[in-house]
């Protein structure tokens, strides 16, 4: 479901917005919430992040030379997930993608909606994260 309305996804983002997410700001197109489920320093790190309508990360991988990857639950409103020459996939409350490690993506809102998902790092060896490009309005707005 589509929510422009800030207090009214508020009322559905069962796991909180968090606070504003200025460690990545400079990653990001729009502002974005991080709201940390788990201890960072632990061995499995989760976190509901709540992007603006229209805010997206930019290109990224999450590299690792064994496991490793992301896993993505939506909890609430709609949003975008794409792969590096794949077609962008529509994403709602319920939706769940699998990144594997090593592959160039990006996800986040839609224009005219707030979007939150859980954001899970799957352990693996050697694992590190290398931000890329900003995803272009000219992509975006074909979406």
């Amino acid at each position: 479901m589509k929510y422009e309305n800030k207090e009214a996804f508020e009322q559905v983002n069962m796991f909180g917005t968090g606070t504003p997410n200025t460690a990545y700001a400079k990653f990001f197109i729009g502002d974005s919430f991080l709201n940390p489920l788990t201890d960072p320093k632990g061995s499995l790190f989760a976190a509901n992040v709540t992007f603006e309508p229209a805010c997206r990360n930019n290109w990224h991988i999450h590299h690792a030379t064994s496991g490793g990857g992301q896993l993505l639950l939506c909890t609430a409103g709609e949003g975008w997930y794409q792969e590096e020459g794949k077609d962008a996939v529509s994403l709602h409350e319920g939706s769940v993608i699998m990144i594997p490690a090593n592959v160039k993506h990006w996800h986040g809102a839609k224009k005219d909606s707030w979007f939150s998902h859980i954001a899970v790092e799957v352990p693996g060896k050697n694992r590190r994260n290398e931000w890329c490009e900003p995803v272009s309005d000219e992509e975006y707005n074909k979406l």
